[in-house]
């Protein structure tokens, strides 16, 4: 059965919108694993928009299962990354003018600087993971330059509109995953994922992790962080 990683970021982006100290990012991270999530993902973004240093700290002393850390692949971040210790980081593209992660990293325009940061969590003992579009040619990158997992941005397939956009987006995950997965490389998916789309991914037993984070967000907000998270690992039991 894959995992879910559950991304509390926008338990921190309600509480930026008053500028307060709540909701508690931490506090949703220790519900969601009391329902079973197997990871806890925070974006700590260069301009702090959401997730604060402060959360990331706190997170890592709390954090029971595995605390995967996303971030851009800068010296700042890598400073802070080999400092806290994640689990596991995720290298992922960012724009300050962006709403949210818009696609993923461009391994064959920033090859060279993305490997020396491959390298330098890994020498620290932090695992790596990349998140890329579902391109065969940035896997083969992220391989070349030894990440040890890859994360397939779905964005593309959630978001469409019609039924032949959908069915060609996610042919195009379905080869992404398992060309992945022959060269050696965990094949996590996220961007988008809901409690729709997920049921798209069964049988697509390539996947190793779904991190997901706005749809349980905002199904926690009716039901509560526990039983969102509980809904969503069912879903995921079935595929």
């Amino acid at each position: 059965m894959a995992q879910l990683a559950v991304n509390v970021d926008h338990v921190a982006t309600l509480r930026e919108a008053r500028g307060i100290n709540y909701p508690e990012p931490v506090a949703a991270a220790v519900a969601a694993e009391t329902a079973g999530a197997d990871g806890i993902v925070v974006h700590l973004r260069e301009d702090r928009r959401h997730i604060k240093e402060r959360d990331v700290r706190l997170l890592r002393k709390i954090v029971q299962s595995k605390l995967i850390l996303e971030m851009a692949a800068t010296s700042e971040m890598l400073g802070i990354a080999l400092d806290i210790k994640p689990d596991c980081v995720t290298l992922v593209p960012e724009t300050k003018k962006e709403l949210t992660t818009e696609g993923g990293l461009d391994l064959i325009s920033h090859e060279n600087y993305v490997r020396e940061a491959v390298t330098t969590l890994k020498n620290a003992g932090i695992a790596v993971c990349i998140f890329i579009d579902p391109d065969l040619d940035q896997i083969k990158v992220a391989h070349k330059i030894d990440a040890d997992m890859i994360e397939i941005h779905t964005g593309a397939f959630c978001d469409a509109t019609t039924g032949a956009q959908k069915q060609k987006e996610f042919f195009r995950i379905v080869d992404a995953a398992k060309i992945g997965t022959k060269l050696k490389l965990e094949v996590n998916a996220g961007h988008g994922i809901c409690y729709n789309t997920i049921k798209a991914f069964k049988g697509l037993h390539e996947i190793s992790e779904f991190s997901i984070g706005h749809s349980i967000v905002a199904r926690a907000i009716l039901t509560g962080m526990e039983q969102a998270v509980r809904d969503m690992k069912q879903l995921i039991s079935g595929l």
